[in-house]
């Protein structure tokens, strides 16, 4: 790392422990190189991203067994599958042989064969073949399967620890998931799935996703109709998550069907949440917005995006509806962020005040949670 490289890590580094110590009254925004520098991205890497839980899809994408689809998280090529003894798993897309992939796309099979050389391994990671390898020695067929990594389902979303050291997933989640847990996730079938790439970085789309703030704002044709600024209230956080609650208007018609679970409150609102890292939902009554970051440079992030709900039918025509409101505010803020990325490439903003806790203290919460892993 060239030297004014590691001269801006380590000073924002020292700017997350000052954060650390302002009173929520006094909280700021991080300045522009927080979101711009190289170098800082390579310890985010390291000592955040590889060492967490990142989420990487939906059960429903690998419904049933057999079911796999391919994903890059961090330069490692994964494949998520549903073995034939209907288990989960997130295996290392890299042959054992000479380290080509091997699985592309999507799709359903009882076992992955490598293309360049044709070894063969079953949908749970298992060599099953090596042509002409049986009596070379120093082969062992038991030691050459493909590596798992370790994986947890929480609500439906699979997450995956690359270096396989983070805690369990679930006990942080605890106080989110009595949050939620009127609007039964676990009973919400996957309708939508699509990748995009943003030109922003990872940490700004966190941002946006997770305060109203800019709801009236960014989204005046879209959201401000339905959830207005003025009616956000920060959620209650905890060690893996922040959020808020989006008041609906009460002029907006009612978003139902509701789950007889669901309160009069709850009818009336949409958990806003982010789940360190990298994903980030909008869980309203009737379906769910979600989406798992992968940055993929400085300014550079894909987005594997999907929605899931109470209707079990991709094509009926309240999903469809409900995918294209998403594609209005999306693009509103891929809009937004990317002009954002440009403008933070200056040397002369060393980040603002932030709006009160309704609005933007989530911002706050997740400049915490970034702090407690890389400040000085």
């Amino acid at each position: 790392m060239l030297d004014k490289e590691q001269d801006t890590v380590t000073a924002l580094r020292q700017t997350l422990s000052q954060m650390q110590a302002l009173a929520k009254e006094s909280a700021r925004a991080m300045p522009a190189e927080f979101y711009t520098s190289e170098g800082f991205l390579e310890l985010e890497k390291d000592k955040v991203l590889r060492h967490e839980w990142m989420c990487i899809g939906h059960a429903g994408e690998v419904a049933n067994a057999g079911d796999f689809y391919t994903t890059e998280l961090l330069d490692e090529q994964l494949i998520v599958t549903r073995d034939t003894d209907n288990v989960i798993r997130v295996l290392s897309n890299v042959c054992r042989h000479r380290g080509n992939q091997v699985a592309q796309g999507s799709g359903n099979c009882r076992k992955f064969v490598c293309s360049y050389h044709t070894w063969s391994y079953d949908n749970a990671g298992a060599l099953v073949s090596a042509p002409l390898m049986k009596n070379q020695p120093g082969f062992d067929k038991q030691k050459c399967g493909l590596p798992e990594f370790a994986s947890e389902i929480w609500n439906g979303w699979i997450f995956v620890n690359l270096d396989g050291t983070a805690t369990p997933l679930a006990p942080r989640l605890e106080g989110l998931q009595a949050i939620i847990k009127n609007y039964h996730p676990e009973e919400r079938f996957l309708n939508f799935m699509e990748e995009d790439v943003w030109n922003c970085n990872w940490k700004c789309l966190f941002e946006n996703f997770m305060e109203g703030y800019h709801l009236s704002a960014t989204h005046l044709k879209t959201l401000h109709k339905i959830t207005p600024t003025r009616l956000c209230k920060k959620m209650e956080t905890g060690e893996g998550w922040t959020g808020y609650h989006a008041y609906y208007n009460p002029d907006y018609p009612p978003r139902g069907p509701f789950h007889p679970d669901l309160t009069e409150d709850e009818q009336r609102q949409s958990p806003m949440y982010g789940i360190y890292p990298n994903l980030v939902v909008g869980m309203a009554t009737n379906f769910t917005l979600f989406m798992c970051l992968q940055p993929l440079g400085v300014d550079k992030v894909k987005i594997r995006w999907g929605v899931v709900g109470l209707e079990n039918d991709p094509d009926a025509q309240m999903v469809k509806d409900y995918v294209t409101l998403c594609r209005s505010f999306n693009a509103e803020d891929q809009e937004k962020l990317e002009i954002l990325q440009k403008a933070l490439k200056t040397r002369y903003y060393p980040g603002g005040p932030l709006a009160p806790e309704d609005f933007e203290g989530s911002i706050w919460d997740f400049t915490h949670y970034m702090a407690k892993h890389l400040a000085s």
